[in-house]
């Protein structure tokens, strides 16, 4: 095992040797390296402002952008790392600048470097430059002064502007797993971090240090460092587990490693049902979407994550592992209450298994949130029915948002099973719904729009997916 960690720096090797696991990036960058184009807006991954971009030749995309103030410096080993000072070469603007500059795209110029970055991944990475594909790029940006139109008009012109030389990717380092020490100088505690590279040294870690942190994509745990000042004793990094973000499809499901991030697997989700795709593009920003994990958001048991409900409604298996110890359950029956999960000691989430959907199924998610980009929902529905000669043989509602944890309707699936899908069996399934949850009012929302909204989901749901019956003049009265 070694102690320092190697990565390439704006074409530059850098190597450092015992960092506090916890130190973020944009805090080394402008308070070690006095790189100070990275800037600090809201310290949670929201704003944009930090933005950075990543390349590992590992990852998908190979050139992620990612936000500074939540990303700690020892994942960064083996990797190249590109701030605003970077992407200019040999004084000449990059193209996406100079598209910045000639576009009017800057006023005073704060978030202007995270603007910048954004569209460089987006550029490096060939990406497309029509207004839907942009407006999604960017939605992780926020401007309060110059207005976006200009900022869209100069990422449509990037790509005609002669191109310059361009930091290459470094090579990947496979090396010994990482095993950081070092002894915080406020509370003085020791701080241990561990990176391991395969899934049985993962199992053997954690079985070794039962209550460290996990770290994934660092969108929660991030937040705990920069938001609660927590103090971390010991981490394990997942994200140099060799195979753990595998994503495989064969006729009988999805296999999705915990490991895998929303940027990976949007595709593969998205071509379950197209409404998984459209919420999995709303979960967070490109930037949270690059870094943040399908496993993650399972394992953080949050009543409104937002994969869950989905997932519980197709069905999912999860895959849980102790040793060499595995075993299987479906991923309903792992949220027992809030904030706990049936998960053991030394226990991890290792893989999900989504089966392939049924010819003969229907299925839909919705997400109801006051933004619709890059906010977190207020409530979550998703449906699954199959039918038979038109009447429902099985039913799965799934909701986020309405109890301590995700949770199926099961008073209101059985309000359907066995019975004609009409509108009358329809309205019966939303007013059971009243039974199966007792939401709770909060910032987001009061517990009788809750109410509301989770049986109009319930009834749009229906909408949607009777259209072929109707066309076909089935009575539905």
């Amino acid at each position: 095992m070694r102690d320092t960690i190697c990565f390439t720096l704006n074409g530059k090797p850098v190597a450092v040797q015992n960092p506090d696991p916890t130190l973020t990036l944009l805090n080394w960058l402008r308070q070690t390296r006095s790189l100070t184009g990275t800037k600090e807006g809201c310290a949670e991954g929201d704003c944009g402002a930090c933005t950075v971009v990543i390349g590992d030749p590992d990852a998908t995309p190979t050139w992620r952008a990612m936000n500074a103030c939540i990303v700690f410096l020892p994942t960064l080993d083996g990797k190249t790392v590109i701030t605003v000072e970077g992407v200019a070469k040999d004084g000449k603007l990059h193209p996406v600048q100079r598209a910045l500059v000639e576009h009017h795209g800057s006023q005073c110029g704060f978030c202007t470097p995270g603007f910048v970055m954004s569209l460089y991944a987006h550029y490096r990475n060939d990406g497309a430059v029509d207004e839907e594909t942009l407006n999604d790029i960017l939605a992780g940006n926020l401007c309060r002064c110059t207005g976006y139109a200009p900022i869209i008009r100069a990422a449509k012109a990037m790509y005609e502007y002669p191109k310059i030389d361009e930091i290459v990717l470094a090579p990947a380092i496979k090396q010994d797993t990482l095993a950081l020490t070092m002894t915080c100088p406020i509370t003085g505690t020791m701080k241990k971090y561990f990176a391991p590279q395969t899934l049985d040294e993962l199992a053997t870690l954690y079985g070794e240090h039962p209550n460290a942190t996990i770290l994934a994509g660092g969108t929660d745990v991030g937040l705990w460092v920069t938001k609660k000042h927590a103090v971390l004793e010991t981490l394990i990094d997942i994200g140099r587990v060799a195979g753990f973000a595998e994503i495989s499809q064969d006729k009988t499901g999805l296999n999705i490693g915990a490991g895998a991030r929303y940027a990976a697997a949007h595709a593969a989700l998205g071509g379950l049902h197209s409404t998984l795709g459209e919420m999995v593009r709303r979960i967070g920003s490109t930037q949270i979407r690059n870094a943040g994990t399908i496993g993650g958001n399972i394992a953080n048991g949050s009543p409104i994550g937002d994969m869950p409900p989905p997932l519980i409604a197709l069905g999912a298996k999860l895959v849980l592992r102790k040793g060499e110890t595995t075993r299987r359950m479906a991923l309903e029956d792992f949220f027992i209450a809030y904030g706990k999960q049936d998960r053991r000691p030394g226990e991890f989430v290792e893989s999900l298994f989504v089966p392939a959907m049924d010819p003969a199924a229907r299925f839909a998610v919705y997400k109801i949130s006051k933004r619709f980009d890059q906010d977190i929902s207020a409530l979550c529905g998703a449906f699954y029915v199959r039918l038979q000669d038109e009447n429902v043989t099985e039913a799965r509602f799934a909701f986020g948002g309405m109890a301590a944890t995700p949770a199926r309707a099961k008073t209101a699936e059985a309000a359907l099973i066995g019975k004609a899908w009409n509108e009358a069996n329809i309205r019966a399934a939303m007013s059971a719904l009243a039974q199966d949850f007792t939401p709770l009012s909060d910032m987001r929302a009061s517990a009788n729009y809750r109410l509301q909204a989770a049986q109009n989901l319930l009834w749009k749901f229906y909408l949607g997916e009777a259209a072929p019956y109707l066309a076909r003049g089935v009575n539905h009265g």
